[in-house]
């Protein structure tokens, strides 16, 4: 048993993140010996839970890395957080900070409102950025030094629409309401939604939007539920989704609900653990427990190792998924081009041709046309303990058709 758990970690490490031990491959100069990833994320303030959860992700992976290896160019990685707090000026006097010493080969931002703010900074001084927060699609050809760990906003939109197309029973077009925060990431859903139904023997009756931490969206329900609405399809923070759940039982409307998955956090299950029922599903890009791949071994002996966390968290997950990102794009710097600073690690992301990271995530491939890293997914029943249930396979929503599992 014990050499069957030291093969498993051998082959995550090396089968699955391509690192290195040898420190011949280039002649590198290093100023340091350490090198330095950045994080912008809420640790403090209403999303706190969920800014904590993709921290310790990022931490446990850099030190099992650091731990195991000889690291990267016989260096590790330090990784520096800036608490965003939800205050836009101080993140961005913070993030001013990470341009200046430049120590930082690459960030991961989590806030959307943060990330349009501090996307114009990081490019001024090229340092390689990654917008976690699933709020945006990037334009063809995308903006410099700006990528999407995660794919974009239209692939949950064509996941969700596709897959309720697929499984309504009736011989009527389903009837969808979309109901979002009055923000950047609850209006990054509009467009493609609307796109995607112009094509599609489907119908949506109203987009509605509502201030962040409204207590009571019953005339929201209400009004959706007049206009005929089969499903929700909501974006919103995981405390905008129970308040709508809430809303919805008071007046005993029981249908379907949608939405992306960092809606589905762990402050999520502590505030709507009576509230799910089962009638939530989300589009989910990720692994789970019950796959058998190498992500979910990773994921396993990095819980077992550090306890940071206990159980599977999507927020822990994502962690987890950036971190893995972030360092291969700087192994590949140091391979191809025997230098690791932000324009030569942005240089080796824009190489990567369907990457394979075990499945922890899907394979990604940007260019210097897109920095969308990959357009397929899953949806994914939430269960009210917690747990996660698959109800489609894996699939690319632009190019292929659903397949729900019976």
């Amino acid at each position: 048993m014990r050499r069957s758990l030291w093969l498993t970690i051998f082959f995550v490490v090396v089968g699955i993140f391509c690192f290195s031990f040898s420190s011949n491959l280039h002649a590198e100069t290093a100023t340091s010996n350490r090198i330095g990833v950045g994080a912008i994320v809420d640790l403090t303030g209403p999303h706190a839970e969920l800014g904590q959860l993709n921290v310790r992700g990022m931490e446990d992976y850099f030190r099992y890395i650091n731990e195991t290896t000889s690291g990267i160019s016989e260096r590790k990685i330090d990784l520096r957080v800036v608490d965003s707090g939800h205050n836009i000026s101080n993140t961005f006097k913070n993030a001013e900070a990470f341009r200046q010493s430049d120590q930082v080969n690459i960030v991961a931002i989590w806030d959307g409102h943060i990330f349009e703010k501090a996307n114009t900074l990081f490019v001024k001084h090229p340092v390689p950025h990654m917008d976690a927060s699933e709020c945006r699609t990037l334009p063809h050809p995308p903006v410099s030094y700006t990528y999407l760990p995660f794919g974009n906003a239209a692939l949950d939109c064509y996941a969700i629409l596709q897959y309720i197309e697929a499984s309504h029973e009736g011989s009527a077009p389903p009837r969808i309401g979309i109901l979002t925060t009055h923000d950047v990431c609850g209006k990054s859903i509009h467009a493609p939604s609307m796109a995607y139904a112009s094509n599609h023997p489907l119908q949506i009756v109203a987009i509605l939007e509502f201030s962040p931490n409204t207590p009571d969206l019953t005339p929201k329900i209400l009004k959706l539920r007049d206009m005929g609405a089969e499903y929700i399809f909501m974006q919103c923070a995981p405390a905008d989704a129970v308040a709508v759940l809430q809303s919805a039982d008071r007046i005993h409307y029981n249908i379907p609900f949608f939405g992306a998955w960092t809606m589905a956090d762990a402050h999520f299950f502590t505030l709507g653990k009576s509230l799910i029922r089962n009638r939530l599903n989300i589009s989910f890009p990720g692994c789970l427990p019950g796959d058998n791949t190498s992500g979910v071994h990773l994921l396993k002996v990095l819980v077992d190792r550090y306890k940071s966390v206990s159980g599977f968290h999507i927020a822990y997950w994502e962690g987890v998924s950036i971190a893995a990102i972030m360092a291969r794009a700087i192994q590949r710097a140091h391979e191809t081009l025997g230098k690791i600073d932000g324009p030569t690690v942005n240089l080796a992301l824009e190489t990567f041709e369907n990457e394979d990271f075990g499945g922890l995530i899907p394979n990604i491939t940007y260019t210097d046309t897109d920095h969308n890293a990959f357009f397929v997914t899953r949806i994914v029943r939430v269960n009210a303990n917690g747990t996660f249930t698959p109800l489609t396979k894996f699939w690319n929503p632009k190019t292929e058709k659903v397949t729900v599992i019976p």
